[in-house]
This record gives structure tokens, sequence and C-alpha cells, in this order.
């Protein structure tokens, strides 16, 4: 931790940022990587700020450093990484600010389906959450990409837009219970199982998070995959998603690395 913090202070003065990430690269290379990888992307706002832009800047530079973020998952082995782009709670914001949210998903969406990356990497795209509480035009972006990309399979890229994880399984209960009305299911045979094959990442070979990061020194999971975090292993760091760096990204893994799962046993 002592190196970390001095790496810190004085890695721009001294220009050793390069060395302390390759060193670092190397001892998370030779430990196992978690499979699906959670990420809340907050603090743009704030980053915005104490840089002295527009608020809306802070989303811009944000969906950028997700694409370094899907690039470092390709590189380390990440088979599934999921987003938390925007929350349900997110869309009661000022619609001036909404607006700016949105336009930035949808050029990040166009990107995605056209610069060669996804189809170059065969990246799987799936959306999480209420497509019909964004506009119209995302909506037909996010499933363009889901259809265009559903043969692929070397890494599921999740995107949580109007995602709330109360909303997720209430919504499973809804679908439960009407299968169990209509006669297709009898309540005696519901388990964890059964009810997982409802939630949103039920498609996924690795639909539960070995590791959440959140971004913006903020401690707790904000409604972010709620039945399927049971698990995972959490890492808060302190720093906003738009200058979360490749060396932050390295750390995060370290720290899952160094910790004994053992899932209650």
């Amino acid at each position: 931790m002592k190196v970390d913090t001095l790496v810190d202070a004085f890695a721009r003065n001294m220009g050793i940022y390069r060395l302390y990430t390759w060193l670092l690269s190397k001892e998370v290379k030779s430990g196992p990587k978690p499979r699906h990888l959670g990420v809340i992307l907050d603090g743009n706002r704030r980053w915005a700020q104490a840089h002295d832009y527009p608020k809306w800047m802070g989303y811009t530079f944000g969906a950028e450093k997700v694409e370094r973020l899907l690039d470092w998952c390709l590189d380390y082995g990440v088979r599934t990484l999921t987003l938390y782009a925007l929350s349900t709670e997110n869309l009661s914001r000022p619609r001036d600010e909404l607006d700016a949210i949105f336009k930035v998903i949808e050029d990040k969406l166009t990107k995605l389906a056209t610069d060669g990356t996804v189809h170059r990497h065969r990246v799987r795209v799936k959306s999480l959450g209420d497509l019909s509480l964004v506009p119209e035009t995302i909506r037909k972006k996010m499933l363009y990409l889901e259809k265009v990309t559903a043969g692929y399979d070397r890494l599921y890229l999740n995107i949580a837009l109007a995602y709330g994880g109360r909303m997720e399984i209430v919504d499973a209960v809804r679908r439960v219970a009407q299968d169990v009305a209509r006669g297709a299911m009898d309540p005696s045979s519901i388990d964890e199982e059964t009810f997982a094959g409802y939630l949103f990442t039920s498609q996924l070979p690795d639909p539960d998070p070995d590791l959440i990061i959140r971004t913006s020194g903020e401690v707790r999971l904000s409604g972010f995959l709620l039945w399927q975090s049971a698990y995972s292993e959490l890492v808060f760091m302190d720093v906003y998603w738009p200058g979360f760096r490749k060396m932050d990204f390295l750390r995060a893994i370290r720290t899952y690395q160094r910790r004994q799962r053992r899932f209650g046993r």
C-alpha cells in the first residue's frame, strides 16, 4: 500500500507510472483473473467539475475510458464485462443533463457497431434494463448491436441502461408468477437456479460477477446486480471514472487475487 501511495504522489513528476504499471501487469498475469467483472461508472460529473468542464463533458470522457477498459479486459482474459451506465434513478436528473447523457450513449453505440473492434474481437453486446425508458434511437441501436453480435463469444459486454437491481428482481418475480398462474411451473420446483433463469443475466456463461469495481469513492452498490453480487468481491476506488487508469484496473484485479474466496464455506 505504501508503494501505491508513493506512485500516486510522484508518478507524473518522476515518470515511474509506466514502470509500475508494467510490474503490476506481470504480477496480475501470473494469478487468477475474474471471469466476470462488473464496473459502476461513477464520478463523471464530479470529474468534469474538478477540471472546470461543463458537467456533461464528464460523460464524454467517461465513455472514452470505457473503450480503454474494453481493451484491458481483452488483454487480461476477462470474459464478461458488465457496465452500470445508467440507473433507473439517473432518469430523474434534469432534462438537459439527460439529453447530454443520451447523446453520449447513442454516439458510443454507433461507434461500437461501426469501428470494427467489436467484430474483430468477437464481442457479444447485450443490454440489461428496461429499454422502453430510453429514447427510441438508443433502443434501436442497442437492439441492432445485440442482433449483429449474437454469434460472438470471446467477450460478453453487458451495458446496464435504465437498470435497477430491485426492478430486475421484481420483474423476475412477476414472470415467475405468470408461469405459475398458467400452469407452466410448479411452485414447489422453484429454487435459486430456477429464479436466476428469469434474470437479465440468465444467458451469460458467468452470470455472477467475481469482482465489482466502483469508482468515485462511494462505498455502496446502488442497486447494481443485487442478486448476482451475493458473493462478488467488492473494490471501491477513490478515483472518478474518467480518471480511471490501467494502473487502477490492475490494482483492483490484484486485490481480487489476494482475497480468499470461500463462498460462505
